[in-house]
Parts: structure tokens; sequence; C-alpha cells
């Protein structure tokens, strides 16, 4: 399942829409990007419904070609819950955020290591998920939890997967913007080295960034 979760990621990062959305598909990517100045306030929002209501949809969809498969209380629509202590998996979910978010950064704003940054993200992804999930539930994403809490109404500890990648993630941005300054992040997108006009920022082609 991690090997799968994170070929996703890093499929969808890469992908056409990915290139041009900037691959969020995470409320707490996108507050962060909006803390740092590089996502509008309107905008911010509207990727953050999109998130929630694309989530939810996803799990509908997966409900009505699996049916009780999915429902099944083994499987029971993939909810996220503790699998320790709240306080344990709330600690654990603050730094697989924190650490997600500081690899992103740190990435995205080195022009030779760029364009990896979706490949890095997808494994920290599918090793968090192997090693980790027995003790949070594996979330990082609160339009995740939410899709899955929704159709089981399971929202066991769902303040933890709220809270947590918000609380990671707005501190690897703070410490982002101790370490660099005013030299912040350049952009919202994750993948920003593709021919796609960058919806953030307004620049196009690699080369014509480069030049500017």
């Amino acid at each position: 399942m991690g090997a799968a979760m994170g070929a996703t990621a890093i499929a969808i990062i890469y992908s056409p829409w990915g290139k041009r959305s900037g691959a969020h598909f995470n409320p707490a990517v996108t507050v962060t990007f909006w803390r740092l100045g590089k996502v509008k306030p309107p905008d911010a929002l509207a990727y953050v419904l999109a998130q929630a209501v694309g989530g939810v949809a996803g799990v509908a969809v997966a409900h009505a070609f699996l049916g009780d498969r999915l429902a099944h209380a083994a499987v029971n629509f993939v909810v996220t819950v503790p699998g320790a202590s709240p306080a344990l998996a709330f600690a654990a979910e603050v730094a697989m955020t924190f650490v997600v978010m500081s690899v992103v950064l740190g990435l995205a704003n080195d022009e030779r290591l760029a364009p990896l940054t979706g490949v890095f993200a997808g494994c920290l992804v599918a090793t968090y998920i192997t090693l980790e999930a027995p003790i949070s539930g594996m979330s990082l994403n609160p339009a995740r939890s939410l899709a899955s809490a929704w159709p089981s109404g399971t929202w066991t500890a769902f303040w933890i997967y709220l809270t947590a990648p918000l609380i990671g993630m707005l501190a690897a941005a703070e410490v982002h913007r101790w370490r660099r300054g005013s030299r912040i992040s350049h952009c919202a997108k994750l993948h920003h080295q593709n021919r796609h006009r960058c919806i953030f920022c307004g620049e196009g082609r690699t080369e014509e960034r480069l030049a500017a």
C-alpha cells in the first residue's frame, strides 16, 4: 500500500493536471504556501474546497465500484484512526508533515534538484505509510481523513488529522522563512519546470524563468 500510494502521489505531481495546478491535493500544503505569500486568499480557499470535495468524491466512486468490500469492518473506508495513544499519533503527524514540507520547500528552491521534488515527496509518503501507519493511521492530509470519516461515520480523534498536518507544515514554513529571510519559496507549484504557464506566479517555461 505504501508503494502504491507513493507512486500515485508522484504520478499526480508529474501528470499534465498536476503540472498545471501545482498538485497540492492537501489543504495543509495550500495553507502553508498561502502563509508564505505564494497563494492568494481566494485561490487558497478554492483549492481547499476542491481538495475536500475531490477526496469525498473519490471515496464515493471507490464505494460505487467496490461496494461492501470498502465498507467492510476490516477496511472501513480506510479511515484514519490512531493505532497508539492520541498524543503519540498527534506528535507523529506533526513530525511527518514537518519533514515533508521541509523537503518540498528545500528542493523546490534548488534549481538542480527542483525537478525531483515530487519524487522525494512520493518516496516519503511511501515510507511513512509502510512504517508509521500503525501509530497514527497515516493521514498527513485533512482532506484525506475527511473523505474517509464522512462515509464511515468514524470521527475518532479527527481533530488530530485536522490540526497536526497544519501545525507541522506551517512550522516548516516558519523555519524556511527564518533560514532564507527575504529569499523565501519561489512559487507554490510542486513541479515548476514544465511547459505550463504557472497559475501562481505567471511564469512560463523554465528557460523563461531562468532568463528573467
